[in-house]
């Protein structure tokens, strides 16, 4: 697949890089690897990021972009968002592609998962 003018990789802040990565190794099944103590990077199974030691926080109030997950099973996606220390910050909403929530992760970026409707 040509790679021309697709993005490949998104980097986020982190107050607690090892709280953060937890929370995604549990709640999406990601895995991680460590560039010394202040970075860390990510596989999602599509796209490859990562996340760097930072005070800031992404939050769409803040005028951030949003970054969406998708999920098939999307009331489970809320539950281990929230057994794995995630916050909602919107709950389950219907949107003319589907359905989703938004949630906070450990180092406060905010996120959101989506489902088909």
């Amino acid at each position: 697949m040509d790679q021309a003018n697709k993005i490949i990789y998104v980097e986020f802040h982190a107050t607690d890089l090892e709280r953060t990565k937890a929370f995604f190794e549990k709640a999406f099944g990601w895995t991680f690897t460590d560039y010394g103590p202040d970075y860390t990077s990510f596989v999602d199974g599509q796209i490859s990021g990562g996340f760097f030691r930072s005070d800031k926080r992404a939050s769409i109030e803040a005028g951030s972009v949003l970054v969406v997950i998708f999920h098939p099973r999307l009331e489970e996606a809320l539950r281990r968002v929230v057994d794995h220390g995630g916050e909602i910050t919107r709950e389950i909403f219907s949107y003319p592609g589907g359905r989703r929530f938004h949630f906070t992760e450990p180092s406060g970026n905010e996120l959101s998962v989506c489902s088909d409707p």
